[in-house]
């Protein structure tokens, strides 16, 4: 019997948790918040706030488009979005 209540607060425990889960993810979905690839990789909240110009192409690894982006007088500016 002792065995069986440790199992139900398990279980009540686990059911909680992914309650709050998905409310929470419930609650930054309706916020518009959104966790992309891209975010993450580039550490800068998505491509949503770098200008066009600044974006990396698809595909191509962000330390050498930061170099790219270094070797032009008119791109240098676009550095500031990958800190």
């Amino acid at each position: 019997m002792l065995v069986e209540g440790r199992k139900m607060k398990l279980s009540k425990l686990i059911l909680w948790g992914m309650i709050i889960i998905l409310v929470a993810g419930l609650i930054f979905y309706s916020l518009g918040y959104k966790i992309t690839p891209s975010a993450i990789k580039s550490g800068a909240g998505g491509k949503g706030n770098i200008p066009n110009e600044c974006q990396p192409p698809t595909g191509q690894d962000l330390a050498s488009w930061k170099e790219h982006l270094g070797h032009h007088q008119e791109t240098k500016y676009c550095l500031q979005y990958f800190k």
